[in-house]
């Protein structure tokens, strides 16, 4: 409870400085370059998600599971259906016959659910490569973030218990992704 103390009584040290309007030009607010400082904060799970890459990735996913879903109900009803007739004709097979026939049926409803599962599986896949392919892009330009503020270090938000705006980087590190590599459709495939 002490250093949350401490800490926000060097935040509050920070307030005159930091509530100072931002220089005017031409009656335009211009954008002070930031203090340094060694360490920088990112919200990670925005730097994905926000950037045009990520928004695509997210609508790709989005798309392929709304399919993936109308492929399942239709799947599931006609499987409904089959096993529907299947139970009206008991009382007309004999045992034996029936046993084979729902034996078949059982199978097949297996096998239908391990490939839907499968293709749920490759979905993830695909999301988890976009992330990775992302962060192979994203590091050289959050390198260029951390040399660029004179910092040491770039850490996530959730580590951060409290901070100054002016060390959040997100925002910028999304914009410069985003002229970099853009929704990653220029961007050749592995």
């Amino acid at each position: 409870m002490r250093a949350v103390a401490v800490a926000l009584a060097a935040v509050a040290a920070l307030g005159p400085a930091a509530a100072q309007q931002a220089p005017v030009a031409d009656g335009v607010a211009v954008q002070a370059a930031p203090d340094p400082s060694p360490v920088l904060v990112i919200r990670q799970d925005q730097l994905f998600g926000n950037s045009a890459f990520g928004r695509a990735s997210q609508a790709r996913l989005d798309a392929a599971s709304a399919a993936l879903i109308a492929e399942n109900r239709r799947i599931e009803g006609e499987l409904e259906a089959e096993e529907r007739a299947l139970t009206d004709r008991r009382a007309t097979l004999p045992t034996a016959e029936f046993r084979a026939l729902a034996d078949a049926f059982d199978a097949k409803v297996e096998r239908i659910r391990a490939e839907q599962d499968a293709k749920t599986r490759e979905l993830t896949r695909g999301r988890d490569e976009d992330r990775k392919r992302f962060v192979e892009f994203a590091l050289p330009v959050l390198a260029e973030l951390l040399r660029d503020r004179g910092a040491a270090v770039i850490i996530d938000q959730q580590a951060v218990m409290l901070s100054v705006d002016t060390v959040d980087i997100t925002d910028e590190a999304v914009a410069r992704i985003d002229l970099r590599i853009g929704d990653g459709s220029g961007i050749p495939l592995p």
